[in-house]
């Protein structure tokens, strides 16, 4: 007989680590990573090459209804579909990033993506990140992990990665578009970012990558996985 393997879920505000952790610990166990940030980005990006306003519910509904969002294993990992696309880099361009969370706080884009993202997770052994995992999309989910970090952290460790791909951006002006990202998806009306109930909390502001991933990996084998 089988044994179903476990879905671990992991939530968290932007720049906490998510990605980067969530991606090794897969690998580390086994599982499929799924980030489902890109999956909301490809939509996002859907939206913006439609020319449709990214605060137009109606009209980025329809898009959304429309968007073909794969996550596929490529060369040098996971690839970001979009019909038929690759948008793996594209995605985290910066307009893109100023119109997700207007985007993926709509009902009609958050319910397409739970069904995927639900179809992806079905038979366990994944290992998916986000902001409502363990809340909205798997609230069974064996184990639930919220990372977080300090906001002069989550803003030091974002402006590296930008900078690192040539972008330009004032370290202050990132900070405080970080925090607006934290004040829209913990005030949104459907599925705020918020840690389960029964969420292990993993502060990563003084923590290493390693040590991250570590907590997590020995949380799950811990059981016995």
């Amino acid at each position: 007989m089988t044994v179903r393997k476990p879905i671990v879920a992991i939530d968290g505000p932007v720049g906490a680590g998510k990605t980067t952790t969530a991606r090794t610990v897969a690998s580390v166990l086994g599982f499929i990573y799924c980030d489902t940030g890109a999956m909301y980005r490809a939509v996002t990006l859907d939206v913006l090459g439609h020319g449709v306003d990214p605060v137009d519910e109606e009209a980025v509904t329809r898009v959304a209804a429309q968007s073909r969002v794969e996550i596929r294993v490529g060369d040098g990992g996971l690839r970001t579909v979009l019909n038929g696309i690759d948008v793996t880099d594209r995605i985290r361009g910066l307009d893109v990033t100023r119109a997700v969370s207007s985007v993926s706080a709509m009902r009609g884009v958050r319910e397409r993506m739970w069904t995927l993202q639900r179809h992806i997770g079905r038979y366990g052994g994944v290992v998916m990140e986000g902001r409502d995992i363990g809340t909205v999309v798997f609230p069974d989910a064996e184990y639930k992990i919220y990372l977080d970090a300090s906001v002069e952290t989550r803003a030091r460790r974002r402006y590296g990665e930008l900078r690192a791909k040539g972008v330009k951006i004032e370290f202050g002006d990132l900070k405080n578009e970080i925090v607006e990202r934290d004040r829209a998806n913990m005030e949104r009306a459907l599925a705020p970012l918020r840690k389960a109930p029964d969420a292990v909390i993993i502060d990563t502001t003084d923590m290493t990558f390693d040590e991250q991933v570590e907590a997590i990996v020995t949380l799950v084998k811990g059981d016995g996985v």
